[in-house]
């Protein structure tokens, strides 16, 4: 079966990003490689352009678009990380943008998608059909729709983290990678097929959020309720059409981690290497630290996937745990 994207996406998207993305820091920890027993490398997309991975895929997106869908703008659904990439990327690129966002969105994504210059609409997460919702707007103003993860420019744009990082590192033995609708390990796990064959990339959601996990164990997609966890940019429901034979194909597994597992990892991250990471961005961190998979003597990347989290939400969380 041929997947939507290949490693020559991954390279072209690196491309368009060059001068535009920040190549974000690799970070090490002796008291993680302690506490683990193994040699692990962070890759820091909470330091990437408006604190998340999403403008990678973003930006690759817009910039290839036509003149004429650039005139007319586009319309992205999000729950925060995606709304402020496709916000900024159209900024920069001089189009219109209108971002659909939950109405419980953290306040710092939703004051910072309207300060890209997007009109923001709201919804209800958990009644609302926010594709249907972006699609309308889409009909009515003439408008491109840019996905949060189930497009091949934006799977693509997402995968020059890990281009990145293993261009940095060198070959790992295990890659743990947070997924919402996938488009992160899609583009992370075309990447590390690439550069790193014999890489196990793990994929890693919230426990009341493992659409993909069941999916998987399904052989096809399957659908949940909207799931309830403090890992917001990861509560889809169904993974995406695209990003899910690339998940067949190339990821090893998919494990489940925690609310008070995340809640641990971002008071790790606080700590000890003085990171400010939303709960989301710390899913791959979590199943390390728990152990899920034997790691010890082994070098092992982490994608730090964001950093977009309410100061306040996220005092009352390091204060529990």
């Amino acid at each position: 079966m041929d997947l939507p994207i290949t490693w020559p996406d991954v390279e072209a998207a690196a491309e368009r990003l060059k001068g535009v993305a920040h190549r974000t820091p690799v970070v090490t920890s002796r008291h993680v490689d302690r506490l683990t027993g193994a040699q692990v490398f962070f890759k820091c997309e909470n330091l990437q352009r408006v604190g998340a991975f999403k403008f990678r895929g973003a930006y690759n997106t817009l910039s290839q678009l036509s003149a004429e869908q650039r005139r007319r703008g586009v319309i992205a659904w999000s729950s925060g990380n995606h709304g402020q990439a496709v916000a900024l990327a159209a900024q920069l690129l001089g189009m219109p943008a209108v971002i659909a966002m939950p109405e419980d969105s953290p306040p710092i994504k939703l004051a910072a998608t309207r300060g890209y210059g997007a009109e923001v609409v709201l919804y209800d997460r958990y009644t609302a059909d926010r594709e249907q919702i972006g699609r309308d707007i889409a009909a009515e103003r003439g408008m491109a729709v840019v996905p949060p993860y189930d497009h091949p420019h934006v799977m693509a744009g997402q995968g020059t983290a890990v281009k990145e990082l293993l261009e940095e590192v060198g070959p790992l033995d295990l890659l743990f990678v947070g997924i919402g609708g996938g488009g992160l390990i899609s583009g992370s796990a075309t990447a590390a097929n690439h550069l790193a064959p014999a890489c196990e990339v793990w994929g890693v959601e919230p426990e009341a959020g493992n659409d993909v996990q069941r999916s998987l164990q399904r052989g096809e997609r399957v659908a949940i309720e909207v799931p309830r966890t403090i890992a917001d940019a990861a509560q889809t429901h169904l993974v995406g059409a695209l990003t899910f034979p690339v998940i067949q194909q190339l990821v090893k597994g998919v494990l489940t981690v925690s609310d008070a597992q995340l809640v641990q990892a971002m008071r790790l991250f606080a700590e000890r290497l003085k990171l400010v990471v939303e709960p989301t961005g710390c899913l791959g961190t979590a199943a390390l630290l728990a152990k899920l998979r034997p790691v010890e003597g082994k070098r092992v990347g982490v994608m730090v996937s964001g950093g977009n989290v309410d100061l306040l939400r996220y005092a009352e969380w390091l204060r529990s745990a």
